[in-house]
């Protein structure tokens, strides 16, 4: 598991120093590649839903959740920007076999979060955006079953694009992975098998300013 986190860590410290490099080493201006204006507030609420990249545990079946996302963002040039996320989702969970519920899990995730914006086309600014954070995990049963839920260590790679009605309004559509790999305790003892990573696929809108 070590390891793992390693190589993703490490992946993404490379995604972050190329994209950063980019800009930097063309002979071109930012402003050509920019897309978004410098020193603008970025507000933006999106709705979806997430399935989980694998079985959360041995044994266990989970259900597609409910995901909603909260993002605040500043511009510090023309591609570059930082702020702060704040996600929630939701996944039934049962026994596979049986198909007895045992509950659902929740997850709140706070996510410092820098994004790149390399350029625009017409109405349409593609983006891809970074965040590391912490996913506070917790746990509603449906049975005598107690689970408790680590908080996890949060990794967020997300890409899309906002599509501009007007300066002030875009539509955006998002998808993300997100790292939510821990353990459990209760009923039963601690259970190191204990994975809820999900892909979120966001759709809502946002507002600048």
């Amino acid at each position: 598991m070590r390891g793992q986190w390693i190589k993703e860590y490490m992946a993404a410290v490379l995604l972050i120093v190329l994209f950063s490099l980019f800009p930097v080493s063309t002979t071109a201006s930012a402003q050509q590649f920019g897309g978004i204006d410098p020193g603008r507030v970025v507000l933006g609420f999106r709705a979806g839903f997430a399935p989980l990249t694998q079985q959360l545990s041995n044994g266990t079946s989970t259900s597609i959740g409910p995901l909603v996302n909260f993002q605040a963002m500043y511009s510090l040039n023309t591609w570059f920007l930082v702020g702060m996320m704040l996600e929630w989702e939701r996944h039934g969970v049962s026994v596979e076999q049986s198909d007895v519920d045992l509950g659902h899990q929740d997850t709140v995730s706070v996510l410092p979060t820098m994004e790149i914006r390399p350029g625009r086309s017409g109405p349409l600014s593609p983006y891809v955006n970074m965040s590391f954070g912490v996913n506070v995990n917790s746990f509603g049963e449906d049975t005598a079953i107690r689970i408790s839920p680590s908080n996890t260590f949060a990794w967020r790679l997300g890409w899309g694009t906002d599509y501009q009605l007007n300066k002030q309004f875009a539509l955006n559509i998002e998808w993300a992975y997100k790292r939510n790999d821990g353990h459990t305790t209760g009923t039963g003892g601690r259970n190191n098998d204990w994975n809820a990573s999900s892909f979120g696929f966001l759709f809502g809108g946002k507002m600048f300013f």
